[in-house]
């Protein structure tokens, strides 16, 4: 059996997604998706199941752009990855995001349609000198003369025992000549404060389980690069870690599914509420959410 063919406004990983078969299966989660449902059940719905649009955001496109010139980089030969390079791929990259993705350019125009914060725009040329500032900050992390990446973006997937697909993105895969695997992550803000880590490293932990089930090797190194303050948090997972993170992902799955049945998708206020697009309709906040699409 394959996978449902996506519509055209489904998330990246769904429109990669590869059909599995031979298996029915009963559901995909990525770790963005599991994350949505831990911090707030409503906002997982109106995400997955209502696709309610959301408005991009300075933060997110820089992380957009970033990870593009990244990932572009490394088609370079070596000698031509340098600070002032990565700086020169900046503004064609913007070009080719706003060719493909126009609304982000309304971020920047104070008359752009779907600007409803109502606060003064960001000025392009102030935040793309903030990209140019992040990238500059990786050179002092990793050198990436010395780095031939075996995979860029690389979109893997896995199905478990209870046939749930689980899917996402890699930003990097490093792997080492001995077969070593290291999983890297980028993320251009900053480092979570203590006790606050343990979202990100759940998404490395993610990866690591779907790499471990593909291709039968445990990832040596998860290392998330924080260019925000220029950190570096490496973690080295072992069986424990990762069958732990199973058995959590498909605690995640037969919660989602409990709320899919009975319609209950409730709303959990947090830190996270600050920067929700969706408190206007979320009960929490005095909102109504729209009823639920027939087939949910």
């Amino acid at each position: 059996m394959s996978c449902t063919v996506p519509s055209p406004d489904v998330s990246p990983a769904e429109r990669v997604s590869t059909p599995v078969d031979g298996v029915r299966v009963v559901g995909a989660l990525s770790p963005s998706r599991a994350g949505d449902f831990v911090t707030c059940p409503l906002l997982y719905r109106f995400r997955t199941i209502d696709r309610l649009p959301e408005p991009p955001s300075a933060d997110a496109v820089r992380g957009t752009l970033v990870h593009k010139v990244l990932e572009d980089l490394f088609d370079l030969p070596a000698a031509e990855r340098t600070p002032a390079r990565a700086g020169e791929m900046l503004a064609p990259a913007w070009q080719t995001l706003v060719d493909a993705e126009p609304d982000v350019a309304g971020l920047f125009d104070p008359g752009a349609a779907g600007r409803t914060d109502g606060g003064p725009p960001p000025d392009l040329a102030h935040w793309l000198a903030s990209c140019r500032t992040v990238l500059e900050r990786w050179f002092t992390l990793e050198d990436p003369t010395r780095l031939e990446p075996a995979e860029r973006e690389l979109y893997v997937e896995a199905v478990l025992e209870s046939r749930l697909l689980l899917r996402g993105f890699v930003d990097r895969l490093d792997v080492a000549p001995d077969g070593a695997l290291r999983v890297v992550d980028y993320k251009t803000g900053r480092s979570p404060a203590v006790g606050f880590e343990q979202r990100a490293l759940f998404q490395m932990r993610f990866y690591a389980l779907v790499l471990w089930r593909t291709r039968g090797v445990l990832p040596a190194l998860l290392q998330l690069v924080y260019l925000g303050n220029g950190e570096i948090v490496r973690y080295e997972p072992d069986e424990a870690d990762l069958l732990a993170t199973e058995r959590r992902v498909q605690a995640i799955w037969e919660a989602i599914s409990t709320a899919r049945e009975s319609g209950e998708w409730l709303p959990r206020r947090s830190r996270a509420c600050d920067w929700c697009a969706h408190r206007s309709i979320c009960p929490e906040w005095g909102g109504t959410p729209p009823p639920l699409p027939e087939a949910h």
